[in-house]
């Protein structure tokens, strides 16, 4: 029996919850077979450190582009450092903080994986179309902030 004929009957909302865990699943997976130095949320923590173009984030602001706990970021951290992608150094103004930069490991990751990259959000995204893709995008954005919302009401 296939996973649509067991969904059968079941509402929507529920179906896009679990949806929700097996893309997230499918897409780790596919992410940590594609690159032989770091796994698929190593990478996200990169492209997320891309995001930040006046000064390097702290552990902190990282944390709250990826949508995870600052324990988890710290440990991504760690590893990718102890690989040479990105180092950690103190804030020229408050000591206490820590920013984390790029090194130039990372920039020769990027141009080695740049066409693989290339063609897989082209497979990823096969059959879509802009506004399709536009849409989910939004809707995403929407469920999101309903889940800020949520952790936000129990504390």
């Amino acid at each position: 029996m296939d996973r649509n004929q067991l969904l059968e009957g079941m509402d929507n909302e529920r179906i896009l919850f679990g949806l929700f865990f097996v893309f997230g699943n499918r897409l780790q997976a596919a992410g940590d077979s594609f690159y032989d130095e770091i796994t698929c949320k190593q990478f996200f923590l990169l492209i997320c450190l891309s995001l930040f173009q006046d000064e390097e984030p702290t552990v902190n602001q990282l944390a709250e582009v990826m949508g995870s706990s600052h324990q988890n970021v710290k440990q991504i951290i760690n590893k990718l450092e102890e690989k040479g992608f990105l180092i950690t150094v103190s804030d020229q103004t408050d000591k206490r903080k820590m920013r984390i930069k790029q090194t130039n490991k990372m920039n020769d990751l990027k141009v080695k994986y740049e066409k693989q990259e290339m063609a897989f959000m082209k497979h990823l995204y096969s059959g879509l179309t802009p506004q399709q893709i536009a849409d989910t995008v939004q809707v995403i954005k929407m469920m999101e902030n309903n889940l800020i919302k949520i952790k936000e009401n129990k504390e």
